[in-house]
């Protein structure tokens, strides 16, 4: 994927997250000098410090990180300053409680944590404008500041909206999409139940029914409002900042979080795109071994896969350093002596050429007391700033590797009215959850590097046909828009696989009487007959194709040709659909689409990987075992292949064509260990 972005970190760099609020004035001269000599060159400060700002209403002060700035300008370093709307202090609060976000019991989000705020209260875009107005004006121009976050990880802790400012906003928003409440009716649905709306002062945001069934077109609507209320309220501070900063300062926010299209944010408010990887998370005491732990650490290239799809040369705000927890939740066994090193490389080897630890030093005080930074409550030397230390020697090795684009044959669709609508509909959610983790583990155990792409509106076909191969799992929701983008694709060379469920849905969220699989009929060629869950007493029901059985779990559409040119490749055994069409394809123009009427899981996505020609891309150069990671990155005509292990044990490599070793600088082939979390980058 080649998409333009505003900025791009011109050299891979190291920073740290910094709070000199909470430590003593003494303590800031000698911190900024152990970071330099681990090879930290960047802070990021101030999100959570607007009392330090404004300590009463309307009496601004900028004393303390003036000061504080000072000394990180005599230290040559660099400062993201982040604007600290994510937590209003007490006497905003306490004076207009209508700014605080409500549970949709209607219960009060108090002052005490963060992000208690909602982003519809007009009191407080006014007073965050403010503040934001304040910053800009006085740091827009200091030559220490090399950019600015916005807020802090919207949409975190809280996704939802239920205060009367919320109310309001949303039918607002609702007036300006449907015009008229018939056009809502509609839309909605609302025939059903009796939920007819004859006044706009009806219409509320979701609140509590029996059961708690909501109307889920209202949901999906509401759920896309979440979203628009955000960006507008990163665009409100985005905007402000672009009237006071200098030329080449770039202005982000950290992500990703639910209820959000952090790709159209990144478009419209953004300059560059950064996230907060924790990949210890995985490690928590709280996960149930059974049914979270399957690879582990790993699970957050998944994560990072999504971060590439927003912005390919991204950022890691905060970059996991140390145990992650709370005093209230989050217990968390220390990063083991590697992984620390190996989990920034993970994030490089996605597209990171920026990387910033949280945090400096543990906090000895408030809720994150056991949220470890890279230095413990003792400040003393350690074995995580000793890795701080090899990673920095990492980022001068891979200095050429600086906005090279990670390089991926296979592509994995999404959309965000089929994110929104796989939330709230309990049916399309388990087909989703499925065959989404089960095409990455498949891309992972079999090496196959695989980019997410979303459909936006600006969509491209030249976007898709970067990848020969595109799987599209569940798109219940189509439009016409979409098809003709994936008609285009398939027409001019492209291989399209499509899962079971396929247009079920208008954009509303409504079931259109039409035969499954709705606007993509045209182009599968085949129709669904007959559709089911997997129930129980249905293990041993498999798809035949290619002479052997391959799994068919979850949901079944089964299949009948409506055009000559269909090919069958399989057909359903052990059910009693016996023997109809479960697996097809279809030749168009260049291309072909395949319709698969299950869910993807690791076997059966090898199996159709094997089949599109597109399995394990570099066999012939590296053969590697299933705990080993293979991220690819290419620049100016050269290729660089990052391997991670993940196992706690050395592990064997096979490189089979003369490679450069880049830790050593020397030319290796043939057999190669790497150790127990060691990261190796070779130049092909």
């Amino acid at each position: 994927m080649n998409r333009k972005q505003n900025y791009q970190w011109e050299k891979l760099s190291l920073g740290v997250c910094y709070y000199p609020e909470h430590w003593s004035r003494e303590l800031w001269k000698e911190d900024l000098n152990r970071m330099l000599s681990a090879g930290i060159k960047t802070v990021r400060i101030a999100e959570f410090a607007w009392s330090k700002f404004e300590p009463t209403e309307g009496e601004f002060t900028f004393e303390f990180f003036d000061s504080f700035l000072e000394t990180v300008k005599e230290a040559g370093m660099k400062v993201i300053f982040g604007t600290p709307t994510a937590t209003p202090p007490a006497w905003l609060t306490e004076k207009y409680p209508e700014v605080l976000n409500q549970t949709k019991d209607g219960v009060i989000l108090r002052h005490g944590a963060r992000r208690h705020y909602n982003y519809n209260s007009p009191k407080y875009q006014e007073l965050c404008a403010r503040i934001v107005e304040k910053l800009g004006e006085h740091y827009g121009m200091h030559p220490s500041i090399c950019g600015w976050q916005i807020d802090n990880e919207l949409n975190c802790e809280v996704a939802e909206f239920y205060s009367e400012s919320d109310t309001l906003a949303f039918r607002k928003f609702l007036q300006e999409k449907y015009k008229t409440l018939e056009e809502l009716n509609r839309a909605w649905g609302t025939v059903f139940w009796n939920q007819t709306y004859t006044a706009w002062e009806e219409v509320y945001v979701p609140r509590h029914t029996i059961s708690d069934s909501t109307n889920p077109h209202e949901v999906l609507d509401y759920t896309r409002f979440i979203s628009e209320s955000a960006i507008r309220f990163c665009k409100m501070q985005s905007d402000i900042l672009r009237k006071y900063i200098a030329p080449g300062v770039f202005i982000t926010t950290n992500g990703m979080f639910p209820n959000l299209d952090n790709h159209r944010m990144e478009k419209e408010c953004l300059d560059v795109y950064t996230y907060d990887s924790y990949p210890n998370f995985a490690y928590c005491l709280s996960e149930d071994p059974k049914n979270n732990r399957e690879l582990n650490d790993r699970k957050w290239s998944d994560k990072l896969t999504e971060v590439r799809s927003i912005c390919p040369h991204f950022g890691i705000m905060e970059q996991q350093s140390g145990a992650n927890g709370w005093n209230t939740r989050m217990e968390a066994p220390a990063p083991k002596p590697g992984q620390m090193a190996l989990w920034a490389m993970q994030s490089i080897a996605h597209g990171a050429d920026y990387v910033s630890f949280f945090r400096w030093r543990t906090c000895t005080m408030g809720t994150e007391i056991y949220w470890h930074g890279i230095l413990d409550y003792d400040n003393r030397d350690n074995r995580k700033l000793a890795e701080v230390r090899e990673i920095h020697e990492w980022t001068r090795k891979l200095k050429p590797v600086t906005g090279a684009e990670y390089v991926a044959k296979v592509g994995v669709l999404k959309d965000y009215s089929n994110v929104f609508d796989a939330q709230l509909d309990k049916w399309h959610g388990r087909l989703d959850k499925s065959s989404y983790k089960e095409l990455f583990i498949a891309s992972q155990l079999t090496h196959t590097p695989m980019d997410y792409v979303y459909l936006q509106e600006d969509s491209e076909v030249e976007e898709l046909a970067a990848y020969p191969v595109l799987f599209y799992p569940h798109p219940l929701i189509l439009s016409e828009g979409k098809m003709e983008l994936l008609t285009a694709y398939v027409e001019q060379g492209g291989c399209l696989v499509l899962g079971c469920r396929t247009g079920q849905k208008d954009e509303n969220g409504q079931c259109p009487m039409t035969a499954m699989p709705g606007l993509a009929a045209e182009l599968v060629g085949a129709t669904v007959s007959d559709f089911t869950f997997v129930g129980p007493g249905d293990e041993d029901m498999f798809i035949v194709f290619g002479g052997k059985k391959i799994e068919a779990p979850v949901f079944n559409d089964i299949l009948e040709v409506v055009k000559e040119d269909v090919k069958v490749l399989g057909t359903y055994e052990g059910n009693y659909y016996d023997g109809k069409p479960a697996f097809v394809e279809r030749a168009c123009g260049k291309g072909k689409v395949l319709y698969f009427g299950a869910t993807f899981t690791r076997e059966n996505a090898k199996v159709i990987l094997e089949y599109v020609n597109a399995l394990s891309p570099y066999e012939a150069v590296v053969h590697l075992p299933e705990e080993c990671e293979l991220s690819v990155r290419r620049k100016e005509g050269k290729t660089y292949l990052f391997v991670l292990n993940f196992a706690h044990k050395a592990v064997g490599i096979s490189l089979k064509q003369p490679v450069t070793d880049l830790k050593t600088g020397q030319q290796v082939k043939g057999e190669l260990e790497l150790k127990a979390y060691e990261p190796r980058v070779f130049l092909l």
